[in-house]
């Protein structure tokens, strides 16, 4: 992987933004935007969020944006080519910023999402949407982020000591790019990604599993075989495919080098098999991002618009059934 490469992944969202125009009155967007939320705290580190709303015309309806790239996550890759699109159309989106690699570790990260829906449940009146209304959308490792919130999503607990974790993390659709899928089938059947080493550097911190020792309280490294397999499992979208999963919009590139179509392919098959409505539209000639990439987040606003933006679609998105075989799309890039 080049330099290049590697700062385009990590930095996916800043560098779509940093190309944008921005409006004509950049002191006057067409939304309100409160910065660093606190939806957690782990280890003395404060969990944030930025939540944007529209000024006008709000739909009632909130997107979860996994602000994430590499598993890499900045308040500073929150720009507003990423979230405009969905604003413009009266969404509420919430920018999550999760514990990042390569300090924290995927288990630990989809506990952060987990958390961060909780807390926009909890707080859902105070932020004007509907509960029972939650999107969730990213790109790479937020599309895998997106997709365990999407077929992950737990009960809330109900004897939790902290409201926040009463509530469900459960979302009602899902729309993402190229996303991570299956770490046991990793472009073709068998090819496991279980260690660190398996991935290329940027990204080897986010998956050194280590667990803590009671006796010395020293992080350990996980090395049992076995164990990886099984987090590699649990942290593996498909794995926890079901009849209930929400409607779901994959868009992924057919040169893409980094996460293969095979992991975009496989899951919707298993979504449609599920019975769960699904589109995948498939990129010609792109890889792992291409120029242009936020014109087709219309794509995404026009997915949520189906199965989320009408009250009366509450219910329809809960159960909702398969799409036929020709959803499946191929696009030019």
């Amino acid at each position: 992987m080049t330099r290049s490469t590697t700062i385009g992944v990590l930095n996916l969202f800043l560098a779509i933004g940093l190309f944008q125009t921005p409006p004509a009155r950049a002191d006057e967007p067409g939304y309100d935007r409160k910065e660093d939320v606190v939806y957690g705290r782990k280890y003395g580190t404060a969990l944030t969020m930025d939540v944007i709303a529209p000024k006008t015309n709000a739909n009632g309806v909130g997107l979860v944006f996994m602000v994430s790239g590499g598993f890499f996550s900045s308040h500073a890759a929150i720009q507003p080519a990423f979230f405009k699109p969905f604003v413009d159309r009266g969404y509420t989106v919430f920018a999550v910023v999760h514990g990042s690699q390569p300090r924290f570790q995927v288990p630990e990260i989809i506990d952060d999402v987990n958390r961060a829906v909780r807390f926009i449940r909890f707080h859902a009146r105070d932020y004007k949407v509907d509960p029972d209304r939650l999107g969730v959308f990213g790109a790479s490792a937020g599309g895998h982020l997106s997709l365990m919130l999407a077929t992950a999503g737990k009960a809330g607990e109900p004897s939790a000591t902290d409201p926040v974790d009463r509530e469900s993390s459960r979302v009602q659709a899902a729309a993402c790019f190229f996303p991570p899928t299956d770490w046991l089938n990793f472009g073709e059947p068998g090819l496991e990604k279980l260690r660190a080493t398996d991935f290329d550097p940027p990204f080897r911190a986010a998956f050194d599993y280590r667990k803590l020792d009671p006796t010395t309280n020293l992080w350990i490294a996980v090395d049992d075989a076995d164990e990886r397999r099984a987090i590699a499992r649990e942290t593996s979208p498909i794995t926890h495919v079901s009849p209930d999963d929400p409607p779901t919009l994959i868009i992924h590139g057919d040169a893409d080098k980094l996460v293969p179509l095979q992991q975009s392919e496989s899951f919707e098959k298993k979504l449609r098999e599920a019975g769960v409505a699904t589109r995948l539209i498939v990129k010609k000639g792109a890889a792992h991002g291409w120029p242009g990439l936020v014109d087709d987040l219309d794509q995404l606003v026009d997915w949520f618009d189906q199965h989320l933006a009408k009250a009366e679609t509450k219910a329809k998105a809960k159960a909702a059934r398969v799409a036929p075989a020709d959803q499946v799309e191929t696009r030019r890039g």
